[in-house]
């Protein structure tokens, strides 16, 4: 496993499951891994063994988890970079071991992605059958009693998107050409993710919008909040990547944050400047790659301590993503705000000359 380059969240962390699992002796679900409680902590951590993988509201945890122990689909939305796909991962690795049962939805994401597929050279040869044909991660995740998960599931075609409506009400995947069907074992259910704010999104029908129950995954609440996520992960990376140690001042950190805040909510952390949103999201994922590139190039490139000229470019690059409105927008934040700090006179050389 050490030269995997992202190990799953169920290899990754297998140490955290294998101490719960010992521990846990509350009721579990059927086809569980680990009961509700224990899938919740292993979440948000115990300040102790078990680290965080998701800062956020409790209860926002703890609806998503009960609600993958009832007959209803979870439907997590926000915002992009709102760690949708992280939770749905950790989410899958706690209640099934395993989550790598995956549908990636695009504009381009065929029907047999959520259905089945064929083995063709089999089909001609030998007509239709079972050993002719090819699971799709929904319906494997049916046979064996495991979460399935679809990510991004309004950018698929709305076609592909309905033919979850049986697998979800019925708990059943029809076979037409073999006169079967495919009926789901206990511990099947399917996490999607979806967010309303991407281009290329389509609605979702109110057909399958029924079948969910949707959590909404807000922003981080307060900036030391953002701060916190923003830290963890970059430290994270920085392990999983091998890259080599550089001190990373948590002032840069904070302000990188609060750039990517005062843009995104459109006024300054003090209140009293009201300053124009680019087109981007500036996210907190955003955040954490603008970090951890500026953590490589100190490293590699620099003397080993993140400093405002390592995270200039790639915050410039974040935030102007259409070269003529939101070079505007970052030039006027960039002279009315950033120049009027008196502590941030180098940042705001360092992104002045990046720009």
């Amino acid at each position: 496993m050490t030269t995997v380059l992202r190990a799953h969240a169920e290899d990754q962390y297998a140490e955290e499951l294998a101490i719960l699992a010992k521990d846990d002796d509350r009721p579990r679900p059927p086809g569980w891994k680990l009961s509700p409680w224990a899938v919740t902590t292993y979440i948000l951590g115990d300040g102790d063994r078990i680290t965080p993988k998701y800062i956020g509201p409790r209860r926002i945890v703890e609806v998503a988890v009960a609600t993958l122990a009832t007959d209803r689909a979870l439907l997590l939305l926000g915002v992009p970079g709102t760690a949708k796909t992280w939770l749905s991962e950790h989410l899958a690795a706690a209640v099934s071991g395993d989550s790598t049962l995956l549908v990636q939805g695009t504009a381009g994401t065929a029907e047999e992605a959520v259905r089945y597929g064929w083995n063709y050279a089999r089909l001609l040869a030998e007509g239709p059958s079972r050993q002719a044909l090819t699971p799709s991660p929904v319906m494997r995740a049916m046979a064996e009693g495991r979460l399935a998960r679809v990510e991004e599931l309004t950018r698929m075609p709305s076609d592909v998107q309905d033919a979850l409506i049986t697998v979800l009400s019925e708990k059943t995947l029809p076979i037409p050409e073999l006169n079967e069907e495919v009926q789901a074992t206990r511990g099947f259910n399917v996490i999607a993710t979806a967010n309303d704010r991407d281009r290329g999104v389509n609605e979702l029908s109110s057909a399958l919008r029924r079948r969910f129950n949707t959590v909404v995954l807000p922003v981080p609440a307060t900036a030391e909040e953002e701060v916190d996520i923003v830290s963890r992960r970059v430290e994270q990376l920085g392990r999983s990547l091998e890259l080599p140690p550089a001190l990373t001042g948590l002032e840069e950190i904070r302000r990188v944050v609060t750039v990517f805040r005062e843009l995104r909510t459109g006024v300054t952390e003090d209140g009293r400047t009201k300053v124009k949103s680019p087109s981007g999201t500036l996210s907190t994922a955003e955040a954490i790659s603008v970090l951890t590139n500026g953590i490589a190039l100190a490293a590699h490139f620099g003397d080993g301590v993140l400093r405002p000229a390592d995270v200039a470019a790639g915050i410039v690059g974040a935030v102007v993503q259409d070269p003529v409105s939101d070079r505007v927008v970052w030039r006027e934040y960039l002279e009315t705000v950033v120049r009027e700090r008196q502590d941030w006179r180098d940042f705001y050389r360092a992104c002045r000359d990046a720009g």
